[in-house]
């Protein structure tokens, strides 16, 4: 022990985990007290993170309040039925864990512990938390799963820097609107296996949101402003009592996973058809059919039906092949479709003029979807332009010219012909923070290609012809923020993402990896991660340490083997636990 405290008073750290302790020793609270002869007092530090998670501990003393420059402090996993007031004379605390406990009651003390950024209370015996808590400013991460809550306290608005929330297996009957409106960082919201009755028409006011798991709640309905929700990637809300599901749902662009299993639907929206989901549950409701506009959902690779009353299709398609449904479901589409003739289009002309006419004050032209073989002029004539939309057109190269647009801060140029990489453009484009060139025959990058885009937060290379990225080309992007390189033929992990300190968005769906490098672990900002549809046999178990902020996590379509199936359908927490749980040091 003598050994392990001296450590400490050189590192500032004390790890006592898994030592069978049944109170913590006097020594620990007086650690700089206990200086030996042979050490050099003035070399020591204060104990600054102290972890005692599995032991036999009963109590912690009063003493806890001379370890004044503690900023970690876990006792998780013990058999400690209360906290000491003590806890809120720890000015600088920012993490503490107390799950895995016998606690009743956090003392109203923790309200001064203003550092407070996570805090873990998980499966204890609380039947509420403190009100003191809203006192807590800086908290960002707030896990109370498995306890006895029947509400939250309203002062919690205050806390509006909250993240990530995670109150799942309570008695909590309802949220209210004042919180979800002051919560707007929020980018995970778990209230799983509790008794909500409804969903307040606030939770519009999450844009951040990237994870929303209500599962196993009595909620009878979604309110339409879901689609204030534009980050959204994964909804549960599997076992409630929804009987209906707005059209609105339908805007959630980012959305892949929803399930909606276990409730009391009669029908499908067809505004939700407009949804690029890979994953849909709708088992165990009431559908009697299917809108053939599902068919339209190509990039759907699950679809769960079964326990329904479906006469409308034969039982073959329902249990069988997604994708064999979807082909059906849009041969019933085609004949209405023809049915709609469209008589007469506005000359090309015209649209571009008036294109040009809106974008003199919004600063955004759109030129998008008009057959152009050639950027018009008018993309360079227009003044100040900030965002310039050029998609799903024919052009094959970019002019000169449009150097000359400094302000541009978007550059849509999705689905056209390009084949070599307009370096000379871009590179003049200094101020450029969105560049989309995504579904383009493009040839390899340059290795200095984006040097010039310091600015750079979203790039979109997807679905080009060739491995178009040079490892090293894409380390310059220091500010980049959002990666999408799906189906890009890449054979192996991009290393250069590695050193990207800001990568939030990485999408390698559709390529041919085989394997993911252990220095991911340092990826410590990334919140959606896409993995789906390559040739990966295991992931490695560093991954688990982005469970903090990893929200989202795509591994379908991989041969992995390592991982049962079980863990793999309960999604991208369980499998963060599954891999972190085999580091050594856990």
């Amino acid at each position: 022990m003598e050994r392990v405290l001296k450590s400490a008073r050189e590192s500032g750290s004390l790890n006592l985990s898994n030592r069978s302790l049944r109170e913590v020793p006097n020594e620990v609270y007086r650690s700089l007290d206990a200086v030996g002869q042979d050490e050099k007092w003035w070399e020591s530090v204060e104990l600054q993170k102290l972890i005692l998670a599995h032991n036999n501990l009963e109590e912690l003393k009063e003493d806890l309040r001379n370890l004044t420059s503690l900023t970690v402090l876990n006792i998780s996993h013990n058999k400690i039925s209360s906290l000491p007031s003590a806890i809120g004379e720890l000015p600088l605390l920012k993490a503490l864990d107390i799950s895995y406990n016998q606690i009743a009651v956090i003392p109203e003390e923790i309200g001064s512990t203003t550092a407070l950024v996570k805090l873990d209370c998980s499966n204890n015996l609380l039947k509420e938390l403190p009100s003191a808590l809203g006192r807590c400013l800086d908290l960002a991460d707030l896990k109370a799963t498995g306890n006895l809550l029947t509400r939250l306290p309203d002062e919690l608005v205050n806390c509006t820097r909250l993240f990530k929330l995670d109150i799942e297996g309570n008695k909590v009957t309802t949220l209210s609107d004042n919180m979800l409106s002051s919560w707007t960082a929020l980018t995970e919201l778990n209230a799983a296996r509790n008794l909500l009755t409804g969903i307040p028409d606030s939770i519009g006011a999450l844009s951040k949101l990237i994870r929303l798991d209500f599962h196993q709640n009595r909620i009878a309905s979604i309110p339409s402003s879901i689609k204030g929700c534009c980050s959204l990637a994964e909804i549960y809300l599997g076992n409630n009592l929804l009987s209906t599901i707005p059209d609105e749902i339908g805007e959630l662009s980012r959305l892949g996973t929803l399930d909606l299993q276990s409730n009391k639907l009669k029908q499908y929206p067809v505004g939700g058809c407009r949804l690029k989901l890979s994953a849909l549950d709708l088992s165990n409701n009431s559908l009697s059919g299917l809108p053939p506009e599902l068919g339209r959902m190509t990039s759907l690779r699950r679809l769960l039906l079964n326990g329904n009353p479906i006469r409308t299709l034969r039982s073959s398609l329902v249990t069988g092949p997604t994708t064999a449904l979807l082909k059906y479901l849009r041969s019933r589409l085609s004949s209405d479709e023809e049915e709609l003739a469209f008589t007469g289009t506005p000359r090309k002309d015209d649209v571009i003029a008036q294109a040009a006419r809106l974008s003199l004050s919004s600063k955004d032209l759109n030129l998008s979807s008009l057959g152009l073989t050639s950027v018009p002029s008018v993309a360079w004539e227009t003044v100040d332009l900030i965002k310039l939309d050029l998609s799903k057109n024919s052009i094959n190269k970019l002019p000169d010219e449009l150097s000359s647009c400094s302000c541009l801060q978007e550059l849509i140029l999705s689905g056209n012909k390009i084949k070599e990489w307009p370096g000379s453009v871009l590179s003049s484009l200094s101020n450029l923070v969105c560049l989309k060139l995504d579904n383009n025959p493009l040839s390899k990058i340059p290795a200095n290609g984006l040097e010039g885009l310091s600015k750079l937060e979203i790039l979109d290379l997807s679905c080009t012809a060739s491995p178009v990225l040079d490892p090293s080309a894409i380390s310059v992007l220091s500010q980049l923020q959002e990666l999408y390189l799906r189906r890009t033929q890449q054979g192996q992990f991009p290393t250069g993402v590695l050193g990207l300190p800001k990568l939030k968005v990485l999408d390698l769906s559709q390529n041919q990896l085989v394997s993911i490098p252990q220095e991911i672990k340092a990826m410590t900002s990334l919140s959606e991660l896409d993995l789906s549809d390559n040739s990966i046999a295991s992931l490695p178990a560093e991954l688990g340490l982005l469970e903090t902020n990893l929200q989202v996590l795509k591994v379908d379509g991989n041969p992995l083997r390592s991982i049962r199936r079980s863990i793999l359908d309960r999604g991208t927490n369980a499998i963060l636990n599954y891999l972190k749980d085999k580091l050594p040091n856990h």
